[in-house]
């Protein structure tokens, strides 16, 4: 299984700590964001990882990751995306790296508690499809800003809605997600949202149509820390007292 992490887009929603770096790189208590992210594929048994990234801050992350030994990494690949054009954009410059294996993508802003060592276990054990992490959200404002996933009742995956006004679910789409080799053929037919990006939400439904979705629910903590300047200060409000 091959690992991909998006560390890309403008991360106005920070502004103005984005206004000197790239968002992934503003540290969480002792260190930059997107090693939080490396730590937890890393520790999954996921070794072999792309890291994606644009703006001018790009050559950052190759001084402080280098070719990525340090933290755990056989091999550390790097692509640049030109512009923000959506989540879906930046997987699909991934493809020729990762060919027809399975794909771990994890947006970098991500932090999490749990372990991934049984979601990717999952995963390889999955013959076909795509499988997402959810995270519950009891609190219904937050969820009107996050991907919620509406469940049947039989707990399926029925369709994920985007910034719900009435969330159909007490459970948020978090930024990592797994897919098969069929991923390569629903990126080309996608077309652009109404802020002009490729929207990987339209990648997951695509693959709940087909009733190939499947998910796992996460233990403890789970933050977006690069949500709003609330969010990330949450985020590291809990791994200080996490390391303390």
């Amino acid at each position: 299984m091959k690992g991909v992490i998006l560390a890309g887009g403008s991360g106005t929603r920070l502004h103005p700590l984005t206004r000197i770096t790239n968002k992934h790189l503003l540290p969480i208590y002792d260190r930059p964001m997107v090693t939080y992210a490396i730590e937890a594929l890393v520790g999954a048994g996921v070794t072999e990882l792309m890291l994606v990234t644009g703006g001018t801050h790009a050559g950052e992350f190759f001084r402080l990751l280098g070719n990525g030994h340090e933290w755990g990494i056989d091999r550390l690949f790097y692509a640049y995306q030109e512009k923000p054009g959506g989540i879906a954009e930046a997987l699909g410059l991934t493809e020729r790296y990762v060919e027809r294996d399975q794909v771990v993508v994890m947006l970098a802003d991500n932090v999490l508690e749990s372990s991934l060592r049984g979601p990717v276990d999952n995963f390889r054990a999955q013959e076909h499809g795509a499988r997402i992490l959810l995270a519950r959200e009891d609190d219904p404002e937050h969820l009107r800003h996050l991907g919620v996933p509406e469940l049947d009742g039989d707990g399926r995956v029925t369709r994920i809605v985007e910034k719900p006004e009435q969330p159909p679910s007490a459970f948020a789409v978090t930024g990592i997600y797994f897919y098969d080799e069929t991923v390569w053929d629903v990126l080309p037919t996608l077309q652009p949202s109404g802020r002009g990006e490729l929207e990987i939400t339209d990648v997951n439904n695509w693959y709940v149509e087909r009733g190939e979705m499947e998910y796992d629910v996460l233990d403890g903590f789970w933050g977006d820390a690069g949500e709003s300047i609330d969010a990330y200060y949450a985020v590291n409000d809990f791994v200080r007292g996490s390391r303390a």
